[in-house]
């Protein structure tokens, strides 16, 4: 069975980003996986503090709040979802708090080991990214998917998917829009089923 860990980064618990990330893990859970979300606007949690005691006695963030049981579950998970509009051309600042607090997941001395071997997560995790865009431009703020599955790269995500919506604004636009959700919900599907054995 499949673990999905589905972080939702917007404030409006029926945003569109949420909405998209519903229709996909509703989906996934009836096709046999195992989901759990997390609203992040309802958490009480700070950024990274750059202590760096992740990197000498901890092996994990030593700070004790609403994103640590998170952490720990995406650490078990093999499937990430993060659904994020975009404020300010970028990710929510809910979502980009936790992507800093990853940096838990890398090991010392990151930088000069082979990338297969920086992170403390098991290797061959799932990343699916959900971006809702106001702006009708696509060819604006293209950067934020790319960007962010690189970093998450190191940690463990060598597969990744995006769902990325484009001129949906007003709250709950995305239910106009029947075909976004019919993608999210065939990704759904496809992130339950089994790994084929290499």
């Amino acid at each position: 069975m499949k673990n999905v860990v589905c972080l939702l980064g917007s404030p409006r618990p029926k945003g569109n980003s949420a909405m998209m990330a519903q229709a996909l893990c509703q989906s996934a859970a009836v096709a046999g996986a195992q989901v759990t979300t997390f609203a992040l606007n309802s958490l009480t949690y700070r950024g990274c503090q750059g202590c760096l005691a992740c990197k000498k006695e901890a092996e994990a963030c030593v700070l004790n709040d609403g994103l640590t049981p998170m952490l720990e579950a995406v650490r078990a998970c093999d499937v990430l979802v993060l659904a994020t509009p975009v404020y300010f051309g970028e990710v929510t600042s809910q979502l980009k708090g936790f992507i800093d607090r990853t940096f838990a997941y890398l090991k010392p001395n990151y930088p000069r080991l082979p990338r297969g071997e920086r992170s403390r997560l098991a290797p061959g995790k799932t990343l699916v990214f959900i971006i809702a865009q106001g702006h009708p431009r696509e060819d604006l703020f293209t950067d934020i998917f790319p960007r962010y599955q690189y970093l998450l790269n190191w940690q463990g995500f060598t597969k990744s998917h995006l769902l990325r919506a484009c001129a949906i604004y007003d709250q709950g636009a995305v239910a106009a829009r029947p075909e976004l959700l019919a993608a999210a919900q065939a990704l759904g599907r496809e992130l339950a089923q089994p790994t084929a054995p290499d």
